[in-house]
């Protein structure tokens, strides 16, 4: 149980959600009795001690850190050029010059660097997406007692978790809003619902499981339950609540969205992720061929971003959202924790 593992009262995880938040949501679901999360994967060494320094002033209660591990990919001349041709009608039409692009992207892998600034916080759960750090660095954070959770969206990537140090292992469907935690294979025909992946996992492997993706009501939640997971991870659900940093349009195309408005897209960073279907996606298809490498598709794709923005436009935003939505506005996020939450004890 996760609930035991994490020291928590609430089998809940706050999925980590880089863009829409900062560390008073993640308190907010703390103190709530569920596990918040602090997305770091984008953060300074400076603006990460910022943000730890606020959250642990707000509260003292277990909370979890998430970062990337991806192995980082070259970007080259010949792929900047091809992903670039592609955008260029866009550059046209907002005055993007793509020669002031930079070559640097901000998502950025944990390194022994980053490890070393959080010891002195010793963080209670660490959480990885698209697989799991350098064993050294795993077992550090161990050595402070820390728990150590990754995603999986196969059994086969589950079972490696498993294998290499994971306390337990987040089982996220193809429901799920945001960028998928795939680092095995990046065949996406070998995905499957979360209902199936959680029976799959639960049936194969010996930590807790942790359901993610089409969770958004307490029946949901409880669904999860009887299936054997342990504790759900929930993101989507608090995109609305009064602690986010969600932008407006963002909102807007939310609360306007019909059924099946999301799909995949590799648009926004050149890794699959969901979200709501806007103008770039529908010209261009959700996966187009010359999308570069992670994360070097999100430089151009934010300088059109901004662009688009400061017209009130949300054509080429990340608009991350999952399958299922149920909107709560005006509304806390210990509130949203505590309805998601009401029937996992019947």
């Amino acid at each position: 149980m996760i609930r035991s593992l994490f020291n928590i009262p609430l089998a809940l995880i706050q999925a980590p959600m880089a863009g829409v938040q900062d560390a008073k949501l993640a308190a907010s679901v703390c103190e709530a009795g569920g596990l918040g999360s602090l997305p770091c994967a984008m953060l300074s060494e400076q603006q990460l001690i910022a943000q730890l320094t606020q959250l642990t002033q707000i509260t003292n209660k277990p909370y979890n850190l998430n970062f990337f591990c991806h192995a980082q990919s070259d970007y080259t001349p010949i792929q900047t050029q091809q992903w670039h041709c592609l955008l260029a009608p866009y550059f046209a039409e907002y005055g993007v010059d793509e020669r002031a692009l930079s070559s640097e992207a901000s998502r950025q892998p944990i390194t022994q660097k980053i490890v070393d600034v959080i010891a002195p916080f010793k963080p209670p759960v660490v959480s990885f997406h698209f697989g799991l750090p350098a064993n050294n660095i795993v077992q550090q954070i161990k050595s402070w007692g820390g728990k150590v959770i990754s995603t999986a969206t196969t059994l086969d990537e589950a079972i490696w978790l498993n294998n290499n140090g994971a306390d337990a292992i987040i089982a996220q469907g193809l429901e799920a809003g945001g960028h998928r935690g795939h680092f095995l294979s990046m065949d996406l025909n070998l995905h499957k619902t979360t209902t199936e992946l959680v029976k799959e996992c639960v049936a194969n492997v010996n930590v807790p499981i942790i359901a993610a993706g089409g969770i958004a009501d307490a029946d949901d939640v409880l669904n999860m339950k009887l299936l054997g997971a342990s504790g759900v991870q929930v993101g989507s659900a608090y995109l609305l609540c009064n602690e986010v940093t969600t932008s407006a349009l963002h909102r807007d195309a939310i609360l306007k969205q019909g059924d099946g408005s999301t799909s995949l897209t590799t648009l926004f960073s050149g890794r699959v992720a969901r979200g709501i279907c806007n103008r770039v996606m529908n010209e261009l298809g959700s996966i187009p061929e010359h999308v570069p490498p992670f994360p070097y598709a999100s430089i151009a794709i934010t300088a059109l971003r901004s662009k688009a923005e400061e017209r009130k436009e949300s054509g080429f935003s990340p608009l991350w959202c999952g399958q299922k939505y149920i909107p709560r506005v005006n509304v806390s996020a210990a509130e949203v924790s505590l309805v998601l939450m009401s029937k996992w004890s019947v």
